[in-house]
């Protein structure tokens, strides 16, 4: 269905405006027109890639000619005579004329308790709804849960089966959390751990982590889990020339737990994009080198931002609580979700696997979920 109403060409040709119903108008340059151009001639019918180069674009180029018929925008170009057809949906769809944000993203805190997403592993295998609406919260909410899986060594993979791939570390394709004699990790014994990111020290960190239950008959070693984009959210508010502080320098992280292995990373705690909306956040005290990024007159004021965003991913609020069964997991969207454990008894046993993945194969195979569902 056609959603634009009139066409108009503006300053000779440089541009054209496009009004909708209600009056508003959006407008496209003429050479984001041309580089975006469909025609096979442009892109590839196949994989949808450019076949041409920038440099292929004429530099003087120019709208012609331009004009609506049905539910395309018809555009003739100059000097290449060349006659382009567009989609009307697919252009509103990729407005940058005041383009107003489509982000899905939904922080949380400790209220979200009572409505954890969660999907039941047979039905993610079997069911493509059930699997698109997973990979859709875990896209908004930064995490889900898994339950119905069997309760073995290696039935991790068959979780990141359902969307990627695993991300192989010197910890292995997976890694065993289970009380060690002599760990070289401290999340391989029986203490409590903080909320925190995993591997900081890597660049570039896994995006995603899986952390699987196979057995666990201790008292106490219950998962918790903080969004730290909400941790970061209730910073700025409260305390915005603290977030600017951890915004504004890079901490430095480092793993050597292993004999050849010396891992180092430089990334600010709180990562900003250029519009300055937080894109990750990266917390792990335990990985956390001797910061010498920050000036020396700014260095008191970076540990006092440092301790009050601690004591904030410390809040019981900010947090949601739950105990793993055998066969269970959650998945964790690492550069967002902090997640932590309670500590445990000596009794019993505690044995869980982890592995980690990248977002780009989630948001590849949910994209793809809802794609065919728009196209069926």
């Amino acid at each position: 269905m056609p959603v634009f109403t009139a066409i108009e060409i503006l300053d000779g040709g440089e541009a054209i405006a496009l009004s909708r119903a209600d009056g508003e108008k959006v407008r496209f340059h003429d050479i984001w027109l041309r580089d975006n151009a469909p025609d096979p001639e442009t892109r590839s019918t196949g994989n949808g890639q450019k076949l041409i180069k920038l440099a292929d674009i004429p530099e003087n180029i120019s709208i012609r000619e331009a004009s609506l018929e049905g539910e395309q925008v018809m555009l003739r170009f100059s000097p290449e005579d060349k006659q382009v057809s567009f989609d009307q949906q697919w252009l509103l769809k990729h407005r940058y004329d005041n383009r107003k944000s489509a982000s899905r993203l939904q922080t949380w805190d400790a209220s979200l308790q009572d409505t954890v997403p969660t999907g039941h592993f047979q039905d993610l295998a079997l069911h493509s709804d059930a699997l698109q609406k997973w990979l859709h919260d875990i896209d908004r909410l930064g995490f889900a849960k898994m339950t119905g899986g069997v309760a073995q060594s290696h039935a991790l993979f068959d979780v990141i089966d359902l969307f990627g791939y695993v991300r192989e570390t010197n910890y292995g394709r997976c890694f065993e959390v289970r009380t060690e004699v002599d760990p070289t990790n401290l999340a391989y014994t029986g203490l409590g751990l903080q909320a925190h990111t995993d591997n900081p020290y890597r660049d570039p960190v896994p995006t995603l982590q899986l952390l699987y239950c196979i057995e666990n008959t201790v008292e106490g070693g219950d998962s918790l889990l903080v969004d730290g984009f909400r941790v970061a959210e209730r910073m700025r508010a409260e305390k915005p020339d603290y977030f600017s502080m951890l915004s504004a320098f890079n901490a430095r992280f480092c793993y050597e737990g292993e004999a050849g292995v010396s891992l180092r990373s430089e990334r600010p705690m709180i990562e900003l994009n250029p519009n300055g909306d937080v894109i990750a956040v990266r917390f792990n005290n335990r990985s956390c080198a001797s910061l010498v990024d920050i000036p020396y007159e700014k260095m008191q004021a970076y540990y006092a931002a440092y301790r009050y965003f601690a004591a904030l991913v410390d809040d019981p609020e900010m947090a949601i609580s739950f105990k793993l069964a055998p066969g269970e997991g959650f998945l964790v969207d690492n550069t967002r979700i902090l997640h932590a454990r309670t500590a445990y008894s000596g009794t019993g046993n505690r044995w869980f696997q982890g592995c980690y993945a990248d977002k780009d194969g989630l948001l590849s195979t949910l994209a793809s979920l809802e794609n065919k569902g728009i196209a069926g």
